[in-house]
């Protein structure tokens, strides 16, 4: 009789490193992942890199043409603003409380979302018809001119916006997740597992949930953009973060008052905010390549 041969499983079975491999051959992918992490740690770490107080008026220059921004120079290698305030250093802490906005946001958005996308796929009939008209409901309002009133209503502050903004991002993620639990409660091995008596708590942790992971860390990469962008909105306004502190928008916003006798007040935060949106659109496109198993390539 031969021997019982088990089935050895090599790398190439991993799901995770399949994903990594498909995900190189992304080239724009990879770089933006690259210069995303770049300036992630750069803004980690603006303390440590910035040369001054991005609050603080230059204190070796404190007659140098007060109330007009200074060009690039070795003392300032970004120029400074109208209050002599070094751009290079407000830039850096821009970056921290931009991202910061977005990482946070996204993260209460797609938690709200899944639960509510995971819940009314889940449970259908009443449940699911309640929930789904309830995103339609939120879809219906136009997001902006909620974002205005709520901002002027609450108390003005970072969290204040991170709030604002998840509180009203999770509806496209709520629709995708129940999507997927609806064609996965039709698999085969949820049928078995139905069969064996699992739980609902254990069927949707256990069996549902990790099987619709795809597309919703696709989701979540792209909800971080859209989260910078409503927050330079809001902040181009002056409903943003509150003054003396900077994000990227509140930098655009000081600049239009200098958008030709000091250009380098407005391209700084402008290139960043463009960088750092471009960079995610691609590594979002590059993971929903990888994680597709239907464009697999060996």
């Amino acid at each position: 009789m031969d021997e019982l041969t088990v089935p050895v499983r090599t790398a190439e079975d991993n799901p995770w490193r399949m994903t990594w491999r498909q995900f190189r051959r992304h080239r724009l992918a990879l770089a933006s992942l690259v210069l995303l992490a770049f300036l992630g740690v750069a803004a980690l770490f603006a303390a440590q890199i910035a040369p001054y107080n991005p609050n603080d008026i230059d204190p070796r220059n404190p007659d140098v043409a007060r109330g007009y921004p200074q060009p690039p120079s070795s003392a300032h290698v970004m120029g400074t603003d109208d209050f002599n305030r070094d751009l290079f250093s407000r830039a850096l802490y821009g970056m921290q409380i931009s991202m910061g906005v977005g990482l946070f946001a996204m993260v209460i958005g797609v938690s709200l979302g899944v639960v509510v996308g995971a819940t009314a796929g889940y449970m259908g009939g009443l449940v699911d018809n309640t929930l789904m008209r309830l995103v339609d409901v939120f879809l219906s309002v136009p997001s902006f001119v909620l974002f205005l009133a709520l901002n002027a209503l609450l108390a003005p502050g970072l969290w204040t916006i991170i709030l604002i903004l998840g509180m009203f991002s999770w509806m496209e993620v709520a629709r995708l997740v129940r999507a997927e639990f609806l064609s996965l409660k039709e698999r085969d091995f949820v049928l078995a597992a139905r069969a064996m008596g699992v739980s609902p708590w254990r069927m949707v942790t256990r069996h549902l949930l990790p099987n619709a992971m795809a597309p919703i860390i696709v989701a979540a990469t792209l909800a971080i953009p859209a989260a910078i962008l409503s927050e330079s909105a809001l902040s181009f306004i002056g409903l943003g973060v509150p003054p003396p502190d900077a994000s990227l928008g509140s930098m655009l916003q000081d600049a239009k008052a200098w958008l030709i006798d000091a250009w380098w007040m407005w391209l700084i935060p402008g290139l960043l905010i463009s960088l750092i949106v471009l960079a995610f659109n691609f590594v979002g496109d590059g993971l929903r390549d990888a994680l597709d198993p239907t464009l697999y390539r060996r």
